[in-house]
């Protein structure tokens, strides 16, 4: 830490590092400025010889003036220098305070920077529950989950009391690892406390059951939660069709709308969703109406929603023109255009649309590779399903999944091409699922290949034994 103080010699303004910080130079050379005057000021009253030896009289730092200094630097963050304060923080001896702790966590953790927080976090001699809530929450920002639970069961272990920040923040880590049981035992500990009616953590716990699951719990926290925010409304929106339940989602947004709860992007992305998975024009079609009224048209998800509904509602042609409409375009509407070309057979449409992502330097995502795999597939395009799956395997960018692999054997399969299906399965990073079996076995028994249809049919007795319909594939090779 001492090679970053100023007294040091060492300057404030670091250009070499202008492209790691996430703030304007402006606000840069304001901190750096801020800074070095700060430094400055304290040695103003200094002897030379203080000065020579960069000594500086604790009872001269002003405390608040550093904190200020630490806090600007976690909202730009800026990491060099917030350790710089951290130096002087060390020098002046305040790393026993506990609220200059804090604030050192804070930007360690918004840098996401967990290590060093933690390091600062189990120096503390003393914490406060701030100090807990900061090192939990930043632990869960960065999906260090594992992390996050390991430090609640040790603040529960000291016998401190959690607040709802601290509930929520480890609930959402439940929620990330689908962590069912841990949750459960939260919502217990909510519960005792009476913090389960809170909006956060009622929230948080409607969010984890209803991503494992157990949408009637989600109801039943809902239900009992006084104040329900947009995001306890949109959560459960959105668990009502992750779970299928679409019928109940409309249900739910006729309820809200009555109520009269503000409508959001997230909300009515979730239910125009519910209105293409059961194809309903009408409903899609007032839902655009409001979309446009509430302004939220050029929204990529809201967008995205919309196009898949009319898709799926057999307009192709109006939601392509949907489509070309957005000005801007993410790849999650790409996504929903090129699915919507597949799903009505459109090949080369599909096919075009795929090569001017390119062209305009938009990179498919695993969603879009499998919407082309999955199109040359009902086609029975073979050489332009090896070309999409050559680039997917030499796409840095893209981890290729059982998905993928497994529209390839199908893809191989339908084309009658089951040894080389085959040897794609013993060539997997991955053990073949059963559906991949499967669909050799189909392959199997079109094409009369008895040798490798007995071979699958094992793997399939072994993975599904309960399933009496592996047993009609093989008798019907």
């Amino acid at each position: 830490m001492s090679s970053c103080l100023p007294w040091m010699g060492i300057p404030f303004n670091y250009p070499a590092i202008n492209q790691n910080r996430k703030c304007p130079s402006v606000v840069w050379s304001g901190m750096c400025l801020a800074t070095r005057f700060f430094c400055n000021m304290r040695n103003h009253n200094n002897s030379p010889k203080d000065k020579r030896h960069g000594r500086i009289d604790r009872n001269l730092i002003d405390m608040f003036v550093l904190h200020e200094h630490l806090l600007l630097c976690a909202k730009g963050r800026s990491l060099l220098v917030g350790k710089s304060c951290h130096g002087l923080a060390i020098h002046f001896g305040l790393v026993t305070d506990i609220l200059t702790c804090n604030i050192l966590i804070n930007l360690y953790t918004k840098c996401g920077q967990n290590d060093c927080a933690r390091h600062v976090f189990d120096g503390m001699l003393a914490r406060s529950i701030v100090s807990w809530n900061t090192m939990i929450a930043g632990y869960t920002q960065s999906r260090e989950d594992v992390q996050a639970l390991k430090l609640f069961q040790r603040m529960h272990r000291e016998g401190r009391q959690p607040t709802e920040f601290t509930l929520s923040s480890t609930i959402c880590a439940c929620a990330a690892k689908y962590a069912i049981n841990e949750c459960k035992q939260l919502h217990t500990i909510a519960f005792k406390l009476a913090l389960d009616s809170n909006s956060f953590v009622g929230t948080a716990i409607l969010d984890v059951y209803a991503k494992c699951n157990m949408i009637k719990d989600a109801c039943w926290v809902f239900e009992k939660m006084p104040d329900k925010t947009l995001v306890t409304w949109s959560s459960l929106f959105a668990g009502y069709v992750q779970n299928g339940l679409h019928e109940e989602a409309l249900c739910l947004f006729r309820n809200a709308q009555r109520e009269g709860v503000k409508l959001t992007e997230f909300t009515l992305s979730a239910i125009i969703s519910a209105c293409a998975s059961l194809a309903l024009k009408i409903e899609g079609t007032q839902l655009h109406a409001v979309i446009v009224k509430c302004g939220f048209h050029g929204n990529f998800f809201v967008a995205a929603s919309l196009v898949d509904v009319y898709a799926s509602c057999g307009q192709i042609e109006k939601s392509y023109a949907l489509f070309a409409y957005m000005e801007q375009k993410n790849v999650v509407i790409w996504n929903a255009m090129i699915a919507g070309f597949s799903r009505h057979a459109h090949s080369w449409e599909a096919m075009i649309l795929f090569e001017k992502m390119h062209q305009l330097r938009i990179f498919p995502n695993e969603v879009t590779y499998l919407s082309m795999l999955s199109l040359c597939s009902h086609a029975g395009l073979v050489e332009e399903a090896r070309h999409y799956f050559n680039l997917l395997i030499s796409d840095r960018t893209v981890e290729p999944n059982a998905l993928h692999y497994s529209c390839m054997v199908d893809v191989l399969g339908r084309s009658g091409k089951t040894d080389e299906a085959w040897e794609l399965l013993h060539k997997m990073p991955f053990e073949p699922t059963a559906s991949m079996w499967g669909s050799l076995l189909g392959s199997c028994r079109n094409y009369n290949n008895s040798d490798l249809a007995r071979i699958a049919a094992e793997q399939l007795f072994q993975l599904e034994p309960d399933n009496g319909g592996n047993h009609v594939l093989l008798s019907n090779v």
